[in-house]
Protein backbone atom coordinates (compact mmCIF):
# COMPACT_ATOMS: atom_id res chain seq x y z
CA UNK A 1 0.00 0.00 0.00
CA UNK A 2 1.26 3.47 -0.84
CA UNK A 3 2.45 5.47 2.15
CA UNK A 4 2.13 2.46 4.44
CA UNK A 5 3.39 2.72 7.99
CA UNK A 6 4.76 -0.30 9.78
CA UNK A 7 3.24 -0.91 13.20
CA UNK A 8 4.97 -2.87 15.93
CA UNK A 9 4.63 -3.11 19.72
CA UNK A 10 1.86 -0.56 19.75
CA UNK A 11 0.72 -0.96 23.35
CA UNK A 12 0.72 1.70 26.01
CA UNK A 13 2.90 1.54 29.09
CA UNK A 14 1.51 -0.84 31.70
CA UNK A 15 -0.54 -2.86 29.23
CA UNK A 16 1.74 -3.52 26.28
CA UNK A 17 0.28 -5.51 23.41
CA UNK A 18 2.31 -6.59 20.43
CA UNK A 19 0.37 -5.14 17.49
CA UNK A 20 2.01 -5.58 14.09
CA UNK A 21 1.17 -4.87 10.47
CA UNK A 22 0.73 -1.82 8.28
CA UNK A 23 -1.62 1.12 7.86
CA UNK A 24 -1.75 3.54 4.95
CA UNK A 25 -1.30 7.24 5.65
CA UNK A 26 -4.52 8.67 7.03
CA UNK A 27 -5.70 5.44 8.65
CA UNK A 28 -3.78 5.84 11.90
CA UNK A 29 -7.02 6.23 13.97
CA UNK A 30 -7.94 2.67 13.01
CA UNK A 31 -4.62 1.38 14.32
CA UNK A 32 -5.13 3.33 17.54
CA UNK A 33 -8.62 1.88 18.01
CA UNK A 34 -7.29 -1.62 17.36
CA UNK A 35 -4.68 -1.16 20.10
CA UNK A 36 -7.29 0.22 22.51
CA UNK A 37 -9.39 -2.91 21.95
CA UNK A 38 -6.67 -4.82 23.80
CA UNK A 39 -6.16 -2.16 26.45
CA UNK A 40 -9.78 -1.26 27.20
CA UNK A 41 -12.24 -3.64 25.53
CA UNK A 42 -11.02 -7.08 26.48
CA UNK A 43 -9.47 -8.30 23.24
CA UNK A 44 -6.81 -10.99 23.62
CA UNK A 45 -5.95 -11.92 20.02
CA UNK A 46 -7.36 -10.49 16.80
CA UNK A 47 -6.68 -9.26 13.28
CA UNK A 48 -8.14 -6.52 11.12
CA UNK A 49 -7.91 -5.86 7.38
CA UNK A 50 -9.54 -3.04 5.43
CA UNK A 51 -9.51 -2.80 1.64
CA UNK A 52 -10.25 0.29 -0.40
CA UNK A 53 -10.61 -0.02 -4.18
CA UNK A 54 -9.46 -3.62 -3.84
CA UNK A 55 -6.17 -2.77 -2.12
CA UNK A 56 -5.40 -3.19 1.60
CA UNK A 57 -5.12 0.08 3.52
CA UNK A 58 -5.15 -1.48 7.00
CA UNK A 59 -3.62 -4.86 7.83
CA UNK A 60 -3.08 -5.41 11.56
CA UNK A 61 -2.80 -8.29 14.00
CA UNK A 62 -1.85 -8.68 17.61
CA UNK A 63 -2.16 -10.50 20.90
CA UNK A 64 -2.15 -14.23 21.42
CA UNK A 65 -4.30 -17.18 20.47
CA UNK A 66 -6.28 -19.10 23.05
CA UNK A 67 -3.50 -21.69 22.93
CA UNK A 68 -0.98 -19.08 24.11
CA UNK A 69 0.99 -18.63 20.88
CA UNK A 70 1.39 -15.28 19.17
CA UNK A 71 -1.41 -14.24 16.82
CA UNK A 72 0.19 -13.69 13.42
CA UNK A 73 -0.87 -12.46 9.99
CA UNK A 74 -2.09 -15.89 8.92
CA UNK A 75 -4.03 -16.78 12.07
CA UNK A 76 -7.63 -17.77 11.38
CA UNK A 77 -10.59 -18.26 13.70
CA UNK A 78 -14.19 -19.38 13.65
CA UNK A 79 -16.24 -16.33 12.68
CA UNK A 80 -19.62 -17.77 13.65
CA UNK A 81 -22.47 -15.93 11.90
CA UNK A 82 -20.09 -13.86 9.80
CA UNK A 83 -20.15 -17.06 7.69
CA UNK A 84 -23.69 -16.19 6.61
CA UNK A 85 -22.50 -13.52 4.17
CA UNK A 86 -20.25 -15.83 2.13
CA UNK A 87 -22.99 -18.48 2.21
CA UNK A 88 -25.51 -16.00 0.81
CA UNK A 89 -23.06 -15.02 -1.93
CA UNK A 90 -23.18 -18.57 -3.27
CA UNK A 91 -26.92 -18.28 -3.94
CA UNK A 92 -26.53 -14.83 -5.49
CA UNK A 93 -23.82 -16.03 -7.87
CA UNK A 94 -25.91 -19.05 -8.83
CA UNK A 95 -28.81 -16.68 -9.54
CA UNK A 96 -26.46 -14.43 -11.53
CA UNK A 97 -25.47 -17.45 -13.64
CA UNK A 98 -29.07 -18.53 -14.23
CA UNK A 99 -28.75 -21.63 -12.04
CA UNK A 100 -31.13 -20.59 -9.24
CA UNK A 101 -34.35 -18.57 -9.08
CA UNK A 102 -34.61 -16.63 -5.83
CA UNK A 103 -38.36 -16.19 -6.34
CA UNK A 104 -39.01 -19.90 -6.81
CA UNK A 105 -40.51 -22.04 -4.03
CA UNK A 106 -37.84 -23.92 -2.12
CA UNK A 107 -39.73 -27.11 -2.99
CA UNK A 108 -38.83 -26.58 -6.66
CA UNK A 109 -35.31 -27.69 -5.79
CA UNK A 110 -36.04 -29.71 -2.66
CA UNK A 111 -39.36 -31.55 -3.02
CA UNK A 112 -39.35 -33.06 0.50
CA UNK A 113 -39.31 -29.54 1.93
CA UNK A 114 -42.95 -28.95 0.94
CA UNK A 115 -44.27 -30.92 3.95
CA UNK A 116 -46.28 -29.17 6.68
CA UNK A 117 -47.39 -26.22 4.56
CA UNK A 118 -43.93 -25.14 3.48
CA UNK A 119 -44.80 -25.14 -0.21
CA UNK A 120 -45.24 -21.35 0.11
CA UNK A 121 -41.68 -20.73 1.30
CA UNK A 122 -39.58 -19.03 -1.39
CA UNK A 123 -35.82 -19.11 -1.71
CA UNK A 124 -35.73 -15.39 -0.97
CA UNK A 125 -37.53 -16.05 2.32
CA UNK A 126 -34.61 -18.22 3.43
CA UNK A 127 -32.13 -15.43 2.70
CA UNK A 128 -34.19 -12.70 4.38
CA UNK A 129 -35.06 -14.65 7.54
CA UNK A 130 -38.76 -14.63 6.63
CA UNK A 131 -39.23 -18.39 6.16
CA UNK A 132 -40.72 -19.04 9.60
CA UNK A 133 -38.20 -21.78 10.41
CA UNK A 134 -35.87 -20.42 13.11
CA UNK A 135 -36.39 -23.36 15.50
CA UNK A 136 -36.65 -27.14 15.55
CA UNK A 137 -39.23 -28.94 17.68
CA UNK A 138 -36.56 -31.52 18.49
CA UNK A 139 -33.04 -30.04 18.73
CA UNK A 140 -30.16 -31.87 17.10
CA UNK A 141 -27.23 -33.32 18.96
CA UNK A 142 -23.77 -32.00 18.07
CA UNK A 143 -23.09 -35.23 16.15
CA UNK A 144 -26.32 -34.87 14.15
CA UNK A 145 -25.57 -31.22 13.46
CA UNK A 146 -22.38 -32.04 11.57
CA UNK A 147 -23.45 -35.17 9.68
CA UNK A 148 -24.77 -33.22 6.67
CA UNK A 149 -28.08 -35.09 6.69
CA UNK A 150 -29.95 -34.59 9.96
CA UNK A 151 -30.28 -30.79 9.73
CA UNK A 152 -31.94 -30.72 6.29
CA UNK A 153 -34.11 -33.73 7.17
CA UNK A 154 -35.34 -32.08 10.35
CA UNK A 155 -36.20 -28.87 8.50
CA UNK A 156 -38.01 -30.77 5.74
CA UNK A 157 -40.31 -32.21 8.42
CA UNK A 158 -40.55 -29.06 10.57
CA UNK A 159 -43.71 -26.95 10.77
CA UNK A 160 -43.75 -23.17 10.43
CA UNK A 161 -43.48 -20.67 13.28
CA UNK A 162 -45.25 -18.03 11.16
CA UNK A 163 -46.69 -17.57 7.69
CA UNK A 164 -43.76 -17.26 5.26
CA UNK A 165 -43.02 -13.73 4.14
CA UNK A 166 -45.23 -12.01 6.73
CA UNK A 167 -42.56 -11.15 9.31
CA UNK A 168 -38.93 -11.86 10.04
CA UNK A 169 -36.89 -13.48 12.78
CA UNK A 170 -33.23 -14.40 12.79
CA UNK A 171 -32.68 -18.00 11.65
CA UNK A 172 -29.52 -18.29 13.74
CA UNK A 173 -28.60 -21.88 12.95
CA UNK A 174 -31.28 -23.23 10.59
CA UNK A 175 -30.28 -20.67 7.94
CA UNK A 176 -27.19 -22.70 7.16
CA UNK A 177 -28.88 -26.05 6.59
CA UNK A 178 -31.60 -24.38 4.52
CA UNK A 179 -29.17 -22.65 2.17
CA UNK A 180 -26.80 -25.59 2.01
CA UNK A 181 -29.50 -28.02 0.96
CA UNK A 182 -30.84 -25.70 -1.75
CA UNK A 183 -27.31 -25.36 -3.14
CA UNK A 184 -26.74 -29.11 -3.03
CA UNK A 185 -30.01 -29.83 -4.83
CA UNK A 186 -29.38 -27.12 -7.46
CA UNK A 187 -25.71 -27.91 -8.17
CA UNK A 188 -24.90 -31.40 -6.92
CA UNK A 189 -22.12 -29.92 -4.78
CA UNK A 190 -22.06 -29.07 -1.11
CA UNK A 191 -22.05 -25.36 -0.33
CA UNK A 192 -18.56 -25.53 1.18
CA UNK A 193 -17.12 -27.28 -1.85
CA UNK A 194 -18.89 -24.89 -4.23
CA UNK A 195 -17.57 -21.85 -2.38
CA UNK A 196 -14.05 -23.26 -2.23
CA UNK A 197 -13.92 -24.17 -5.92
CA UNK A 198 -15.73 -21.14 -7.36
CA UNK A 199 -14.78 -18.33 -4.97
CA UNK A 200 -12.16 -19.00 -2.30
CA UNK A 201 -9.46 -20.60 -4.43
CA UNK A 202 -9.83 -18.38 -7.53
CA UNK A 203 -9.81 -15.26 -5.36
CA UNK A 204 -7.10 -16.35 -2.94
CA UNK A 205 -9.30 -16.27 0.15
CA UNK A 206 -8.39 -17.85 3.47
CA UNK A 207 -12.08 -18.44 4.15
CA UNK A 208 -13.61 -21.88 4.53
CA UNK A 209 -17.02 -23.43 5.11
CA UNK A 210 -15.63 -26.78 6.16
CA UNK A 211 -12.01 -26.48 7.30
CA UNK A 212 -9.67 -28.65 5.18
CA UNK A 213 -7.50 -31.19 7.04
CA UNK A 214 -4.30 -29.53 5.85
CA UNK A 215 -5.29 -26.20 7.41
CA UNK A 216 -6.43 -27.86 10.62
CA UNK A 217 -3.17 -29.78 10.77
CA UNK A 218 -1.08 -26.67 10.24
CA UNK A 219 -2.26 -25.22 13.56
CA UNK A 220 -3.37 -21.94 12.01
CA UNK A 221 -6.77 -21.76 13.72
CA UNK A 222 -6.96 -19.94 17.03
CA UNK A 223 -9.10 -21.72 19.62
CA UNK A 224 -12.20 -19.74 20.49
CA UNK A 225 -12.49 -18.79 24.15
CA UNK A 226 -14.73 -16.56 26.21
CA UNK A 227 -13.43 -13.22 27.43
CA UNK A 228 -15.20 -10.82 29.79
CA UNK A 229 -17.52 -8.24 28.30
CA UNK A 230 -16.74 -4.68 29.49
CA UNK A 231 -19.02 -3.65 32.31
CA UNK A 232 -19.44 -0.09 31.04
CA UNK A 233 -19.66 1.39 27.54
CA UNK A 234 -16.19 1.75 26.06
CA UNK A 235 -16.96 4.95 24.15
CA UNK A 236 -19.75 7.12 22.78
CA UNK A 237 -22.52 5.04 21.27
CA UNK A 238 -21.00 1.72 22.30
CA UNK A 239 -23.86 0.09 24.21
CA UNK A 240 -22.87 -3.09 26.04
CA UNK A 241 -25.77 -3.90 28.38
CA UNK A 242 -28.77 -5.45 26.61
CA UNK A 243 -32.29 -4.08 26.82
CA UNK A 244 -34.57 -5.68 29.45
CA UNK A 245 -36.74 -7.19 26.71
CA UNK A 246 -33.72 -8.96 25.26
CA UNK A 247 -32.69 -10.26 28.67
CA UNK A 248 -36.21 -11.55 29.28
CA UNK A 249 -36.29 -13.37 25.93
CA UNK A 250 -32.97 -15.06 26.65
CA UNK A 251 -34.24 -16.09 30.09
CA UNK A 252 -37.39 -17.79 28.78
CA UNK A 253 -36.67 -21.38 27.66
CA UNK A 254 -39.82 -21.37 25.52
CA UNK A 255 -39.03 -18.15 23.63
CA UNK A 256 -38.11 -18.20 19.97
CA UNK A 257 -34.86 -16.55 21.04
CA UNK A 258 -33.73 -19.35 23.32
CA UNK A 259 -35.03 -22.07 21.02
CA UNK A 260 -33.35 -20.60 17.92
CA UNK A 261 -29.98 -20.58 19.63
CA UNK A 262 -30.55 -24.05 21.12
CA UNK A 263 -31.21 -25.81 17.81
CA UNK A 264 -28.03 -27.76 18.58
CA UNK A 265 -28.22 -29.08 22.15
CA UNK A 266 -25.96 -29.35 24.04
CA UNK A 267 -23.86 -26.52 22.68
CA UNK A 268 -21.15 -27.97 20.42
CA UNK A 269 -17.45 -27.72 21.14
CA UNK A 270 -16.37 -25.13 18.57
CA UNK A 271 -12.73 -26.16 18.99
CA UNK A 272 -13.46 -29.75 17.99
CA UNK A 273 -11.79 -30.44 14.61
CA UNK A 274 -14.94 -32.34 13.54
CA UNK A 275 -17.03 -29.24 14.14
CA UNK A 276 -14.64 -26.99 12.22
CA UNK A 277 -14.55 -29.50 9.35
CA UNK A 278 -18.35 -29.55 9.09
CA UNK A 279 -20.02 -27.34 6.50
CA UNK A 280 -22.20 -25.24 8.80
CA UNK A 281 -22.63 -21.97 6.90
CA UNK A 282 -24.63 -20.42 9.72
CA UNK A 283 -21.95 -20.59 12.34
CA UNK A 284 -18.75 -22.54 11.69
CA UNK A 285 -16.89 -20.76 8.92
CA UNK A 286 -13.20 -20.16 9.54
CA UNK A 287 -11.42 -17.11 8.17
CA UNK A 288 -8.54 -14.72 8.48
CA UNK A 289 -9.24 -11.00 8.54
CA UNK A 290 -7.52 -10.74 5.17
CA UNK A 291 -9.77 -13.44 3.73
CA UNK A 292 -12.96 -11.88 5.07
CA UNK A 293 -12.09 -8.37 3.89
CA UNK A 294 -10.88 -9.57 0.49
CA UNK A 295 -14.13 -11.51 0.05
CA UNK A 296 -16.22 -8.36 0.54
CA UNK A 297 -13.84 -6.36 -1.66
CA UNK A 298 -14.49 -8.87 -4.45
CA UNK A 299 -18.24 -8.28 -4.25
CA UNK A 300 -18.04 -4.55 -4.93
CA UNK A 301 -15.15 -4.23 -7.35
CA UNK A 302 -12.30 -6.00 -9.11
CA UNK A 303 -9.23 -7.20 -7.27
CA UNK A 304 -5.76 -7.19 -8.81
CA UNK A 305 -5.93 -9.95 -11.39
CA UNK A 306 -9.53 -10.96 -10.60
CA UNK A 307 -12.90 -9.60 -11.78
CA UNK A 308 -15.62 -8.54 -9.37
CA UNK A 309 -17.89 -11.36 -8.19
CA UNK A 310 -21.21 -9.48 -8.19
CA UNK A 311 -22.57 -7.66 -11.21
CA UNK A 312 -24.12 -4.26 -10.39
CA UNK A 313 -27.58 -5.86 -10.58
CA UNK A 314 -26.60 -8.61 -8.16
CA UNK A 315 -25.06 -6.09 -5.78
CA UNK A 316 -28.31 -4.12 -5.76
CA UNK A 317 -30.27 -7.32 -5.21
CA UNK A 318 -28.10 -8.44 -2.31
CA UNK A 319 -28.28 -5.21 -0.32
CA UNK A 320 -31.84 -4.08 -1.04
CA UNK A 321 -33.91 -4.14 2.14
CA UNK A 322 -36.11 -7.23 2.48
CA UNK A 323 -36.74 -7.27 6.23
CA UNK A 324 -36.79 -4.43 8.74
CA UNK A 325 -38.25 -3.73 12.15
CA UNK A 326 -38.81 -5.86 15.26
CA UNK A 327 -37.08 -9.22 14.93
CA UNK A 328 -39.11 -12.16 16.27
CA UNK A 329 -35.94 -13.89 17.49
CA UNK A 330 -33.43 -11.18 18.39
CA UNK A 331 -36.13 -8.96 19.98
CA UNK A 332 -34.52 -5.79 18.61
CA UNK A 333 -34.95 -3.98 15.33
CA UNK A 334 -32.92 -5.58 12.55
CA UNK A 335 -32.48 -4.97 8.83
CA UNK A 336 -31.70 -7.64 6.27
CA UNK A 337 -31.16 -7.73 2.55
CA UNK A 338 -30.98 -11.11 0.87
CA UNK A 339 -28.63 -12.98 3.19
CA UNK A 340 -26.75 -9.92 4.43
CA UNK A 341 -27.43 -7.71 7.43
CA UNK A 342 -27.77 -4.05 6.56
CA UNK A 343 -26.46 -1.03 8.44
CA UNK A 344 -28.57 -0.08 11.44
CA UNK A 345 -28.51 0.30 15.23
CA UNK A 346 -28.22 -3.45 15.82
CA UNK A 347 -25.46 -3.86 13.23
CA UNK A 348 -23.65 -0.54 12.73
CA UNK A 349 -21.41 -0.40 9.69
CA UNK A 350 -20.19 2.62 7.74
CA UNK A 351 -23.44 3.93 6.30
CA UNK A 352 -26.91 3.23 4.87
CA UNK A 353 -25.53 1.31 1.90
CA UNK A 354 -23.26 -1.01 3.91
CA UNK A 355 -24.00 -4.73 3.91
CA UNK A 356 -22.32 -7.70 5.58
CA UNK A 357 -22.68 -9.81 8.68
CA UNK A 358 -21.40 -9.86 12.25
CA UNK A 359 -20.54 -13.07 14.06
CA UNK A 360 -21.86 -13.67 17.54
CA UNK A 361 -19.06 -12.90 19.95
CA UNK A 362 -17.14 -10.36 17.90
CA UNK A 363 -16.13 -10.99 14.27
CA UNK A 364 -17.44 -8.75 11.49
CA UNK A 365 -17.21 -8.55 7.71
CA UNK A 366 -18.89 -6.02 5.44
CA UNK A 367 -18.62 -3.85 2.35
CA UNK A 368 -19.61 -0.25 1.78
CA UNK A 369 -19.87 0.37 -1.98
CA UNK A 370 -20.27 4.11 -1.59
CA UNK A 371 -16.86 4.51 0.08
CA UNK A 372 -15.41 1.50 -1.83
CA UNK A 373 -14.43 -0.03 1.52
CA UNK A 374 -14.32 -3.69 2.57
CA UNK A 375 -13.75 -4.68 6.19
CA UNK A 376 -12.77 -7.88 8.01
CA UNK A 377 -12.25 -8.25 11.76
CA UNK A 378 -11.56 -11.66 13.31
CA UNK A 379 -11.10 -12.42 17.00
CA UNK A 380 -10.66 -15.55 19.08
CA UNK A 381 -11.88 -13.89 22.29
CA UNK A 382 -15.66 -14.16 22.33
CA UNK A 383 -17.75 -11.67 24.25
CA UNK A 384 -21.47 -11.82 24.97
CA UNK A 385 -22.64 -10.01 21.85
CA UNK A 386 -25.00 -11.33 19.19
CA UNK A 387 -24.91 -8.58 16.58
CA UNK A 388 -23.01 -5.40 17.45
CA UNK A 389 -19.76 -5.94 19.38
CA UNK A 390 -18.03 -2.99 21.11
CA UNK A 391 -14.62 -3.91 19.68
CA UNK A 392 -15.81 -4.12 16.07
CA UNK A 393 -17.93 -1.00 16.57
CA UNK A 394 -14.94 0.97 17.80
CA UNK A 395 -12.96 -0.03 14.72
CA UNK A 396 -15.76 0.97 12.37
CA UNK A 397 -16.19 4.34 14.11
CA UNK A 398 -12.46 5.01 13.78
CA UNK A 399 -12.51 4.01 10.12
CA UNK A 400 -15.37 6.43 9.45
CA UNK A 401 -13.18 9.32 10.61
CA UNK A 402 -10.58 8.42 7.98
CA UNK A 403 -12.89 8.61 4.95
Amino acid sequence: MDGAQQTENGGSEGNVVDVQGTVADGYEPVRDAFIRNFEERGDTGASLTVHRDGEPVVDLWGGTTGAGSAWDAGTAAIVRSATKGPAAAVLHILHQRGRLDLDAPVGTYWPEFKANGKDRVLVRHLLSHRAGLPVLDVPLTPAEAVDGVSGPAALAAQGLAWEPGTTHGYHAQTYGWLLAEVVRRATGRTIGRWFDEEVARPYGLDLWMGLPPEVEGAGRVAPVHDVPTPETPAGPGLRVRPKPSVTAAWSDPDSLTRRAFAVITPHPDENDPAYRAAELPSSAGVATARGLSRFYASLIGPLPGAPRLFTPATLTQARSEESAGPDRVLVVGTRFGLGFMLHGPSAPMLGPGSFGHPGRGGSLGFADPESRIAFGYVTGGLQQSVTSDPRAEALVRALATCL
